[in-house]
């Protein structure tokens, strides 16, 4: 396993329609490292967004999709999604605002 700082773990917010509906329940997602576990997920929003609270996090693994130039075949990289739950005294995360 890689030796993680909190800045390396996520990588980019996720913009969904989904993911936007579920902002209002304080439930934002991100692409993250594919070696970070869950507490070092929950670690890293707590320490780039200040004022915020984690009370869980989910996860899910992305395979890497088949792709075809010509005759060439290949897959694209695997990731890995986060989706972070707030707590309800939790301050927002400012990226999402205005979104």
């Amino acid at each position: 396993m890689a030796d993680l700082k909190y800045y390396d773990i996520i990588s980019k917010p996720v913009i969904t329609e989904k993911s936007m509906a579920g902002m209002e329940y304080k439930k934002y997602t991100f692409y993250v490292h594919p070696d970070a576990t869950k507490t070092q997920i929950k670690e890293a929003v707590e320490k780039m967004f200040p004022g915020t609270r984690v009370s869980k996090v989910n996860t899910m693994n992305l395979a890497g999709k088949k792709r075809r130039r010509g005759m060439v075949v290949g897959k694209t990289a695997k990731k890995k999604k986060a989706i972070v739950q707030l707590t309800g005294d939790s301050a927002d995360i400012e990226i999402f605002e205005g979104l």
